[in-house]
């Protein structure tokens, strides 16, 4: 078969997405590949189609449980063999698996890179031909990314230690120029083809609040979208049972999971979620990595990520499917202080020098205050986000909050110099919420205990709002006139002193601007009974085989199903998403209730 017949047959898809083919090209001529692709671009059909082509065993490295056990899912349902190596495997199941894979039963194996050492693991590359091992999540392996894995350092020993070297590709959604360099290096890549196919996902809305009742938003919001699946974030367990609390006992469908929930708990609460027996997933960071449920119609971020790394990779766990969804960040000042905490009290990597581990603290601190840049900003969401990943910017997307609101530019100087001036009056000592106190006159425990309440300046900006101040205070930190210490001081810089002979203009927000409609969802709405039937029939279908809804067919292939109607097996397969195995399988599940629909309606 050639690749594009692959694609049909088994994925469904007539044509390849931005990047794909060039690095199934490559990998299949032999060359190492390293793909940077946003979630939700296809990755995982760069690795999949070259291993349906190639002799031998593919081997995909994933930290991810999750991850695993939904493609190799949804791969036996595309009629492709495959199967993984992790901790949800029963010992029977592990070594009969083994056995299996030596038999030459499986195209593509998925293993946590923790087991490439185990012998039991070994003895499968002892015995088959490994021609070509696929490296996810690669940004891993770097200890200048986000998400740092020791265990990912241990790859290139696996593939040296094969009788003959593998193609190897390396992919992931998010990585920097140095995070890149970490990757080629550590994974021992050889002259690689390396695409960058872009990180701006048109299909997702940003939006970020600050200093909002954030539980009430949440409920509004939630009350607001009926039937549409999403996750809450939150920074800490206390939170995420609190969110949680709340939204069960206004009546919505809400599960959780944090790291404090029994392994039980957590599984059966994360099976909820993707099944569709629970709508809405509150959770810390600890629940997402690998989630490939396509229908995550919004994310919301209860608290401010330590990094615009982590943020774009959480947030990009909504719309994978390629339709609308948002992205809501909501921010406090308690955020920066959390996770200035979190920082400061991570040991990091034993086997550092303390020099390493203490420039790697400060590049976090880099990383948290521009994500405290981009919750407090006025521009184009989008575009801050596009350049801090090295792109060009967009300038004006027209699909972010800022954007659409309306905006105006005020002159904020008394405002700047007096928050200033009353941050050298109070020693540098302080944080936002003792300094805001202080220049609005209003007493507190710290004030008094500190004799701050006499000292010139306590209540010169007693007439400005407490928003706006925040606003201002986090306009200057942008801007370098303050800038924030340990535990969250507010602290004076070189350009402190410029503020006294220059005019200072911020721009603010008057009103947001209604939300574009969605032109494809106009379209469908008036086939959104066909839909809500269609996807009552996925869900027996999902019940009945004991997989997740969205691996039978997206949300999207069932919109488009509900606006084609096809009425047999050749106008069915071709739906985006419908290849040769499930035509076979469900379109005679799906035809008859789209003709009884037809008749009725």
């Amino acid at each position: 078969m050639t690749k594009q017949e692959v694609l049909k047959r088994y994925f469904g898809y007539d044509s390849f997405r931005e990047g794909q083919e060039e690095l199934i090209d490559a990998i299949l001529s032999g060359q190492d590949a390293l793909g940077i692709m946003p979630t939700g671009a296809g990755k995982s059909i760069c690795y999949q189609v070259p291993a349906m082509m190639l002799e031998g065993l593919t081997v995909v490295i994933s930290p991810l449980i999750s991850l695993m056990k939904d493609q190799v899912g949804a791969l036996n349902q595309a009629g492709i063999p495959a199967c993984y190596f992790n901790s949800l495997l029963s010992q029977y199941e592990y070594y009969d698996a083994i056995e299996r894979a030596k038999a030459g039963e499986y195209k593509i194996i998925y293993v946590a890179p923790e087991r490439l050492e185990i012998d039991s693991f070994l003895s499968i590359a002892e015995e088959c031909e490994i021609s070509f091992v696929a490296v996810d999540e690669a940004h891993c392996v770097s200890q200048w990314g986000q998400d740092f894995r020791p265990s990912y350092l241990k790859i290139h020993r696996f593939i040296e230690s094969l009788p003959r070297r593998p193609v190897v590709g390396a992919f992931t959604a998010t990585a920097t120029q140095r995070v890149r360099d970490d990757i080629m290096k550590d994974l021992r890549l050889k002259s690689p083809k390396t695409l960058v196919t872009g990180f701006d996902r048109p299909n997702l809305y940003f939006e970020t609040h600050q200093s909002i009742p954030k539980t009430d938003f949440i409920l509004k919001y939630v009350k607001a979208h009926p039937k549409q699946s999403g996750i809450i974030y939150c920074i800490s367990r206390k939170q995420v049972e609190k969110i949680c609390s709340a939204l069960c006992e206004a009546g919505f469908s809400a599960t959780r999971y944090h790291a404090g929930l029994s392994q039980e708990e957590r599984r059966r609460n994360q099976d909820a979620f993707i099944y569709g027996d629970k709508l809405v997933m509150v959770a810390t960071n600890a629940f997402g990595m690998g989630i490939d449920k396509s229908d995550v119609r919004f994310v919301i971020h209860h608290g401010m990520p330590k990094s615009l790394e982590a943020y774009y990779q959480e947030a990009g766990r909504a719309g994978r499917d390629g339709l609308r969804s948002d992205c809501i960040l909501l921010y406090s000042g308690q955020d920066v202080r959390i996770n200035r905490m979190l920082i400061d009290d991570n040991d990091g990597n034993p086997d550092l020098s303390e020099s390493e581990k203490a420039a790697i603290r400060a590049k976090e601190l880099e990383r948290l205050k521009l994500m405290t840049f981009y919750a407090t900003m006025t521009d184009c969401l989008r575009d801050y986000i596009l350049k801090y990943f090295g792109e060009a910017g967009c300038g004006k997307c027209s699909n972010c909050s800022n954007c659409l609101a309306e905006s105006e530019e005020i002159d904020i100087t008394m405002e700047s110099r007096r928050l200033v001036a009353c941050v050298a009056t109070t020693g540098e000592k302080f944080g936002q919420t003792v300094l805001l106190d202080f220049v609005r006159g209003i007493p507190g425990e710290k004030l008094k205990l500190f004799h701050l309440e006499g000292k010139k300046g306590f209540g010169c900006l007693k007439d400005v709002s407490v928003r706006r101040l925040r606003e201002i205070l986090e306009y200057l930190l942008r801007m370098g006139y303050l800038r924030t210490g340990e535990y969250g001081k507010i602290m004076l810089t070189e350009r402190s002193h410029d503020i006294l002979s220059e005019t200072v203009r911020m721009k603010v927000t008057k009103e947001r601007k209604k939300r574009m409609r969605d032109k494809k969802t106009e379209r469908t709405a008036a086939n959104s009974d066909l839909f809500e039937f269609l996807r009552q029939k996925r869900s027996l279908l999902a019940k009945e085989e004991a997989v997740p809804p969205y691996i039978i067919f997206s949300d999207r292939t069932l919109r488009e199903m509900a606006t084609e109607m096809p009425l047999n097996e050749n106008e069915f397969m071709r739906l985006s998403g419908v290849g040769s195995h499930k035509c076979e399988k469900y379109s005679g599940e799906f035809i008859p209730i789209i003709r009884e629909f037809m008749k009725t309606h």
